[in-house]
C-alpha cells in the first residue's frame, strides 16, 4: 500500500537539512531502485522553486510499504529526523486516484 510521509521542518533548520541531504537522498534513491517511490520532494518556505535562505517548510514522500508500521519505522529512521530537521512527521495511508 502507498503511504504519505509528511515532515514539517522546525524553524532555522536549513543548515541541518543541507548537511543531512545526501544521506536523505540515498534512502529515497534506494526506494526508487526498488520501484516503491511514487514521489518525493521538499516544500519551499516561500513561493519559489529556489527559496534560497528562506529554506523549506517540510517534505512530502509518497511510497509503497508493507504496512503503516513499516512506513513509520522507515520515516523514523530518516536522516532528517536524526539531524533535527523535522519538528513533526506524519505518516498515513494514501490512495492514489489520479492520474490513472
Amino acid at each position: 500500500m502507498l503511504y504519505a510521509i509528511i515532515g514539517e521542518d522546525r524553524a532555522g533548520s536549513l543548515e541541518s537539512r543541507l548537511a543531512a541531504r545526501p544521506a536523505h537522498l540515498e534512502r529515497l534513491q534506494a526506494l526508487q531502485a526498488e520501484g516503491r517511490l511514487l514521489l518525493a520532494g521538499p516544500c519551499p518556505a516561500i513561493d519559489s522553486p529556489d527559496p534560497g535562505p528562506a529554506g523549506f517548510s517540510g517534505s512530502i514522500i509518497i511510497a509503497e510499504f508493507a504496512s503503516l508500521a513499516d512506513a513509520r519505522a522507515w520515516a523514523d529512521a530518516d536522516p532528517y529526523v536524526a539531524a533535527g530537521v523535522y519538528a513533526a512527521v506524519t505518516v498515513k495511508p494514501f490512495k492514489k486516484a489520479l492520474p490513472a
